[in-house]
């Protein structure tokens, strides 16, 4: 063996090292290292002027970089803002919206500027072509494309490309977090969830009785020999919660008195005293009041969007776009003669939400209204 042969190659110090964001010593993103030095003429091309190009840059890479922190923010905000509360529900959608739209705004930005302050501009006639391409066609565009990648300086401009990896990595993200909302039982908003299928109806007083029905706006508790006109409607509250405006947004309701002849099966009887039902106040649609009331033909009307009930049915839908009836409170009287709720609703009020069908099959298990 020669000495040649025992020498080991030794690595040539000179190739630089491979840097995160970058292509690979000899090669370019989109083709050879050649074309990425190449700057072809082409008529009706204008090249942008470089010191404007390179302003462009600095404020393309710090619209890259307000979207990368916006985008931190909305998940730092997702985990710090808990809801259980209208009010803490809003601050939580108002720093997640904010926090979203600014990162969003800030790459839609970055990307308008790029494209209008960095790359070339364009001056091009259309021509018409057969269906079926032509070989030297297919390199034409393959070499415009590879050409364009070079002109918009993704590899060239080493700043913008790796601020525009930064800006993105958090982004995707974004729905990750949001589809774990999936899981009701280990997210943040589960006990808010929690708190949607129930009311305060299902609570007792400090005497350890159940809350009577008191008129809204007086406070006014109601004997049920007062309330002996067919037709008649009261927008009733709980006891003590008056001025609780978080209660209120679910236990308002509507008491109507009807005749024993005009109730129909989809009325619970036994939910009921002397013909006087209590209704939710809250539309099934969207949470509006439904409060508007035709004795003629006992349908209760959501203002909002129309959303019609037959009150004498259940408070079934007849019209419009609620998809459930409105929920009926059992309802009895104290040893005053005064109405009290038996109870919590057996379904959630209001609007939907992602569980509601999990505590409406437990509602049918138990015979409660559907």
């Amino acid at each position: 063996m020669t000495d040649n042969e025992h020498e080991i190659e030794q690595p040539d110090e000179r190739v630089p090292k491979r840097v995160i964001g970058t292509p690979a010593p000899g090669t370019s993103m989109l083709g050879t290292a050649e074309a990425t030095d190449v700057e072809k003429s082409v008529p009706g091309v204008t090249l942008p002027d470089e010191s404007k190009a390179r302003k462009a840059e600095k404020i393309v890479a710090l619209c890259f970089t307000i979207t990368f922190l916006a985008a931190i923010a909305f998940i730092i905000s997702y985990v710090v803002f808990q809801v259980g509360s209208p009010e803490a529900t809003g601050v939580s959608n108002f720093a997640l919206g904010t926090s979203l739209t600014v990162a969003i705004l800030g790459l839609a930005i970055g990307i308008v500027i790029w494209v209008r302050m960095i790359m070339p501009k364009y001056s091009l006639v259309q021509e018409r072509h057969p269906m079926a391409s032509a070989e030297d066609d297919r390199e034409v565009v393959a070499d415009t494309f590879v050409q364009g990648a070079n002109e918009s300086g993704f590899v060239k401009r080493k700043l913008l490309r790796r601020t525009l990896l930064l800006a993105a990595a958090p982004l995707g993200l974004v729905p990750v977090v949001l589809l774990r909302d999936l899981d009701n039982s280990k997210m943040p908003g589960a006990k808010f969830n929690k708190l949607l299928r129930h009311t305060v109806w299902g609570e007792k007083t400090k005497e350890g009785k159940p809350l009577r029905l008191v008129v809204e706006g007086t406070g006014q508790p109601i004997r049920a020999a007062d309330f002996n006109s067919p037709g008649g409607i009261l927008s009733v509250v709980p006891e003590g919660y008056q001025h609780d405006l978080n209660a209120l947004a679910k236990a308002t309701l509507i008491l109507i008195k009807f005749r024993p002849e005009e109730l129909k099966s989809g009325v619970r009887q036994n939910w009921t005293h002397d013909g006087i039902v209590a209704y939710s106040k809250i539309c099934t649609h969207v949470g509006c009041p439904a409060a508007l009331y035709e004795q003629n033909t006992h349908h209760i009307l959501c203002p909002c969007h129309q959303s019609t009930f037959d009150a004498a049915d259940g408070a079934k839908v007849i019209f419009g776009p609620a998809a459930r009836p409105l929920p009926q409170l059992p309802i009895t009287v104290d040893a005053e003669g005064y109405l009290i709720a038996q109870g919590d609703f057996q379904v959630p009020v209001g609007p939907s939400f992602w569980e509601r069908g999990d505590a409406e099959r437990a509602a049918r298990e138990k015979g409660g209204q559907a």
